[in-house]
């Protein structure tokens, strides 16, 4: 197993994700199959993984404490707990903690209970790293909330030594995180959605460049895209196998981000025993993407997805009468009409009427300026009617 040196700890490169362990059926929120994941995380750890990552929510709350349970025949000093406080499943009014989504009404009063909980379940007196799951543009709010003062609870919990590191996970875009980094000095890293499509559809690029310029490393989640980019179309496999006809397609994935300075520690959430071995010898040898490798990459996203050409100029804004941010409506559009996700509804829940594609008049001064020659008004068009169906749904 590689590993590369976080402050004091040598930390494995390859971390094992802990959201989609081996269940005992394959229907939505069927329980963890234990004596698998059990073999799992125990195998993970005799063959080098030091880095185990979990969430309050994961499993319906299962996999803090199995996860707990396995690695505690371990000595603690030779493993690394990581898990999350979930304020983007929260809202906070009037005084009152509650829970949304998949958790309304589980039992929540405050940060610190939660915190204690993971604790309990866990079975640790401390994290080795805690993070903020998801800051985004629909939950900055709960956490920067100075009456409610999850940061600055968590920050005397780092001080008593029950988090020996702070960071966050986002699923927002660049500038919110750059916002919030510049907003914060307290945070030690960062754990993004990053991959060689998201590098493009969801711009993890500039989100990799933000946490770069502010100097802390970078934590690769969903590596694989959710399983998506283990197998692609013919014309996608066709070009990758013919550079490296031995390699299996999903080794691309984790080369891509090995290939990337700035990559702590990449998150796989695999779920039976055959991509842990495999991941595992992928990760005791170097073998990062080459740059020639990683333009191939990016060719292969094209055939993969039809993409607005936009490079973000923003000659587009200049003139258009709405105040339109035209070049993240056209990166939303992309994502949206390519492979949409659930994390563009984070984003799109803390924009206004007048910031939405529908704002949008055809007035046409926009495309005079693109150096693209892109015809924005009907890219606006397309997003709103997508937009529009589903909320239809």
């Amino acid at each position: 197993m590689n590993y590369k040196q976080f402050k004091d700890k040598k930390i494995s490169t390859l971390g094992l994700g802990c959201m989609r362990l081996p269940t005992v059926s394959e229907d939505r929120g069927a329980p963890i199959d234990e004596k698998k994941a059990t073999e799992m995380i125990e195998y993970a750890y005799l063959n080098g993984i030091n880095y185990f990552d979990t969430a309050y929510g994961y499993h319906g709350g299962e996999s803090e404490r199995l996860v707990g349970k396995v690695l505690k025949q371990f000595p603690r000093d030779t493993w690394y707990l990581a898990s999350k406080m979930p304020g983007h499943m929260m809202t906070y009014k009037d005084g009152k903690l509650d829970f949304m989504g998949d958790m309304v009404g589980s039992k929540v009063e405050s940060p610190r209970q939660i915190f204690e909980e993971q604790l309990e379940k866990c079975g640790v007196d401390y994290f080795d790293f805690y993070l903020l799951h998801n800051v985004c543009e629909s939950s900055l709010d709960f956490y920067t909330n100075e009456e409610l003062g999850v940061i600055d609870y968590l920050l005397e919990q780092k001080k008593a030594g029950r988090i020996k590191h702070l960071g966050f996970s986002s699923h927002g875009r660049a500038e919110t995180i750059d916002k919030f980094l510049n907003t914060y000095d307290c945070f030690e890293f960062v754990m993004i959605q990053i991959n060689y499509l998201d590098w493009v559809l969801q711009d993890a690029k500039s989100k990799y460049e933000v946490i770069t310029k502010h100097g802390l490393p970078v934590l690769a989640m969903e590596s694989c895209r959710g399983g998506s980019l283990v197998s692609l179309d013919p014309t996608a496999e066709v070009m990758l196998k013919k550079a490296r006809p031995n390699d299996p397609i999903v080794h691309w994935a984790f080369r891509f981000l090995q290939s990337l300075p700035n990559m702590q520690v990449v998150l796989s959430g695999m779920s039976n025993m055959d991509q842990l071995i495999d991941n595992i010898a992928l990760f005791s040898k170097n073998d990062p993407a080459t740059e020639e490798e990683k333009a191939l990459l990016m060719d292969v996203v094209h055939t993969m997805a039809d993409l607005v050409p936009c490079t973000a100029c923003r000659y587009c804004c200049d003139d258009c009468p709405q105040e339109l941010d035209i070049p993240k409506l056209i990166s939303m559009y992309n994502e949206a009409s390519n492979s949409p996700s659930f994390t563009m509804s984070f984003v799109l829940s803390a924009m206004t009427e007048n910031e939405l594609p529908s704002a949008c008049i055809s007035c046409g001064n926009c495309m005079q300026m693109c150096p693209q020659g892109i015809d924005i008004p009907d890219v606006m068009r397309k997003f709103a009617d997508i937009l529009d169906k589903q909320a239809a749904r």
